[in-house]
């Protein structure tokens, strides 16, 4: 048995408050997702859109944690198939040393089983390209 994660990492210049909003609303992921091109929302925390590698169907369940400035993604693709396998964490910049109005923010994806390696291949380059993406439109969004 085997199990791959992988975390992509980006200092940005936005208070954790934009950076939240950026990762756990539906305007702010369909700037960002490429697994959810042309986001939008379905009902109140459930979103749709489309790969931008094959162009299927992709949802989504947006769940801010209340307790951490952080978001689980559930998604699948269905509503009724949704697993929790994406995290996005914020950290406040001044809790590890950097300036005030910057904050750390990761995203994390665990591989579930069955899982090709080609798709998990093009989920980790997607999420190299998504956290340069939340980094430029955060440091963009502060100017």
């Amino acid at each position: 048995m085997s199990a791959s994660a992988h975390t992509a990492a980006r200092l940005c210049r936005a208070t954790v408050a934009a950076a939240m909003q950026h990762l756990a609303t539906p305007q702010g992921m369909s700037q960002w997702a490429l697994g959810m091109w042309n986001c939008r929302e379905v009902e109140p925390g459930l979103v749709t859109g489309e790969s931008l590698f094959d162009g299927g169907v992709a949802w989504a369940r947006i769940v801010k944690l209340a307790d951490a400035d952080a978001v689980d993604y559930h998604v699948g693709a269905s509503p009724e198939k949704l697993l929790p396998r994406i995290h996005a964490r914020v950290i406040d910049g001044p809790l590890l040393g950097h300036p005030t109005g910057t904050c750390v923010v990761s995203l994390l994806a665990w591989q579930p089983e069955g899982m090709s390696e080609e798709r998990w291949r093009r989920l980790v380059v997607s999420h190299e390209t998504e956290i340069e993406l939340i980094q430029a439109q955060l440091g963009a969004a502060g100017r």
